[in-house]
């Protein structure tokens, strides 16, 4: 069968060969867990369940999955399915792990993605299948429709750390983690993308997203200048697109999104213009700031050439 889950190797780790030696061992693991589960109800009583085991059925599984062993994969997750309930959040994203990493053909993974969906629908903020999800719309080249997911994604989970480690979503080269500030900055950067490849009236919701996410990586960190400069770009693009004025002056729009009328449009570009302004001015006098590279300061620059020339 095929190995088509995307990003199946990033789940559990890229190391091929130590997957091939534990998926060798599935035999005797899950002979090992079902000889004990015979006497589970007596092991109960007398000792605490060791939840290290399931996670270690866990890594059995991803690994059976990688190396072609399906049928000891099914076993991990009919037990794991027995211990935890198949409506488990995480359960259901590992029984789409596995649905994806069987399915021999497209149409076979685009009925993994509506079955996605479905549950979806019944719960939106079900992180597993949020994320399988973005990795399969990925999988089969529809990044819009991945763009679009992982924003719902980091709607629901601004934080979560492995969120940001998604494909469509990598962090910086030189970075080591990544904090809040960096995380509603991609987030403000995906929908002032998708906002380009939309109609008027999406795009001016993603726009007006857009400016929320910047703000708030800017009240997370007040000289950031990644945030200033997505502020200052898609605040100037929603107030100069022409496509935009209709939405822009109609007062029902602006009062169902938050308020976010001309005037404060203006005042939160003219403040990011400004704000750029000074940190271009401060960390172009020396290395005092090195974690900024100068291809920033170029780029903030250039914004602050056009801003002018447009003014």
């Amino acid at each position: 069968m095929s190995r088509t889950a995307p990003e199946l190797h990033a789940i559990h780790g890229s190391d091929l060969f130590s997957s091939l030696h534990l998926s060798q061992q599935a035999p005797l693991i899950l002979n090992r867990r079902l000889t004990s589960e015979t006497n589970l109800k007596s092991t109960l009583l007398l000792s605490p369940e060791k939840f290290e085991e399931y996670r270690e059925i866990e890594q059995l599984l991803l690994a059976c999955l990688q190396t072609g062993d399906d049928r000891s994969a099914l076993s991990c997750l009919n037990q794991l399915e027995q211990r935890f309930g198949a409506s488990n959040e995480r359960v259901l994203g590992l029984r789409g792990i596995y649905e994806e990493a069987v399915a021999e053909d497209q149409s076979s993974l685009e009925s993994c993605l509506r079955k996605y969906d479905t549950l979806l629908l019944e719960n939106p903020a079900n992180m597993p299948v949020l994320k399988r999800r973005v990795a399969l719309l990925r999988a089969l080249s529809r990044p819009t429709d991945a763009i679009h997911s992982l924003i719902d994604l980091l709607k629901a989970a601004p934080t979560d750390a492995e969120a940001c480690t998604l494909p469509s979503i990598r962090r910086e080269a030189n970075e080591s983690f990544v904090v809040p500030d960096q995380i509603h900055a991609r987030l403000g950067e995906l929908q002032h993308l998708v906002a380009g490849s939309s109609d008027p009236e999406q795009s001016y919701h993603l726009l007006r997203g857009s400016i929320r996410s910047f703000s708030r990586s800017i009240e997370l960190c007040d000289d950031y200048l990644r945030g200033f400069y997505g502020l200052a770009s898609a605040s100037s693009a929603l107030l100069k697109g022409e496509r935009y004025r209709t939405y822009l002056q109609d007062s029902s729009l602006s009062q169902a999104d938050d308020s976010l009328s001309v005037v404060l449009l203006e005042r939160l570009s003219a403040f990011a213009k400004t704000r750029i302004e000074g940190i271009v001015k401060e960390r172009s006098k020396g290395r005092i700031h090195s974690e900024y590279s100068q291809g920033e300061l170029i780029a903030a620059k250039e914004l602050l050439d056009r801003l002018n020339v447009s003014d």
